[in-house]
């Protein structure tokens, strides 16, 4: 075996070790809840050794972080959402409808994805002090996303008048919030699709012309 195949091979198994991890994190911490899940639990879950996890991750905190940056980006490539081929195609689109339209569809992506965890979140942040110093800066990144999709569709052809970027983010910030998702979606059992559908044609005379 040659030296390439050989480091090609250990990273391939490193990848889906920390894949195996951060499942079994993911499906635990949901299941019992971020505070009453010890990492004992989650290498048990994962086929792995604790030690594992502590060379991969370094501590819980550190591995819940990890959860949920990939969870909403899809990968576990350092890319921000901004970054992103579906939000980069969506500022592309010539007219106000068809950037709404892909922006939606994006972000009904990022919800499916991110749902599951987001009320376990919620809660790790408040019974543990440094779990909300995970996210540093003190801004709100998820309505950052939503203004600079704001700005560039207000701009373009189609767009209603009269309609501020500020207008426009605080609308696609509220409708296309996790709590909404979940209502429609968990509680109603609507499917994600009914949801994306409803979503948009509730957004695009807000946002577009007639």
């Amino acid at each position: 075996m040659t030296d390439v195949k050989r480091v090609n091979k250990r990273t391939q198994k490193a990848a889906e070790t920390r894949r195996r991890i951060l499942e079994a994190a993911r499906d635990l911490f949901v299941e019992h809840g971020y505070g009453a899940t010890n990492l004992q639990d989650v290498a048990a879950a994962a086929g792995v050794a604790v030690q594992t996890i502590y060379f991969v991750f370094g501590n819980k905190r550190t591995l819940l972080k990890e959860l949920v940056d990939v969870t909403i980006a899809g990968d576990d490539e350092p890319v921000a959402t901004m970054n992103r081929p579906w939000f980069r195609d969506a500022l592309a689109t010539d007219t106000a409808v068809t950037h709404l339209a892909a922006h939606v569809r994006g972000t009904r992506e990022i919800l499916e994805r991110i749902a599951r965890i987001t009320k376990m979140v919620a809660t790790a942040t408040t019974t543990d002090a440094e779990v909300a110093q995970l996210w540093p800066g003190g801004g709100n990144p998820r309505f950052e996303v939503h203004t600079v999709a704001a700005k560039a569709m207000v701009s373009k052809p189609g767009a209603r008048a009269g309609v501020s970027a500020e207008h426009a983010a605080d609308l696609l910030y509220a409708l296309l919030s996790t709590e909404l998702y979940l209502l429609f979606v968990h509680e109603r059992g609507w499917s994600p699709e009914q949801w994306e559908q409803w979503t948009y044609d509730t957004l695009r005379p807000q946002l577009c012309s007639p």
